[in-house]
């Protein structure tokens, strides 16, 4: 099995005019969180890092970095399943290069040629799988951290 940079690297997608190369410079936005606009992204090269906006007690903001991507890393795979706002920002940390596909067309692509659609979606679910297993572990240390915080931990 190839794996995703390899399958999106594939020319037949930028033959096809729905694969575009995009240079972004540091602290450029690539994506900002609740837009609407639905493509998915492979690094080439250079760093980006997916930011999430944060709502303080105080109604103060905060935009903690929750990772960095560098090449052969992709994002804004859910546009390709299901359309709606984006639920992050994504920044360059560094100059990069990056190949945007339009996820309507590349969705539409892939229905029409099934075989690199299923290596692709594969590939995909890899992904998630293991982006929704790292999800969890934060989440059940945070949530134990906010239990010593707040001194729960002691009554369970």
């Amino acid at each position: 099995m190839a794996n995703i940079h390899v399958i999106l690297q594939d020319p037949r997608f930028v033959n096809a005019g729905i694969a575009d190369r995009r240079c972004y410079q540091g602290g450029e936005a690539i994506i900002d969180k609740g837009s609407e606009q639905r493509g998915l992204y492979l690094i080439e090269s250079g760093c980006v890092r997916v930011l999430e906006r944060i709502e303080l007690d105080d109604k103060r903001h905060i935009q903690p970095g929750i990772c960095d991507l560098t090449a052969g890393d992709v994002f804004g795979e859910l546009s390709l399943f299901t359309p709606g706002p984006r639920l992050a920002s994504v920044v360059a940390v560094e100059p990069c290069e990056l190949i945007e596909f339009d996820a309507i067309e590349l969705g539409e692509y892939l229905d029409r040629h099934p075989q690199l659609g299923y290596e692709l979606i594969k590939e995909l679910f890899l992904i998630l799988g293991c982006r929704l297993r790292q999800t969890d572990r934060r989440l059940g240390s945070l949530f134990a951290w906010g239990l010593k915080a707040h001194g729960i931990d002691q009554h369970l």
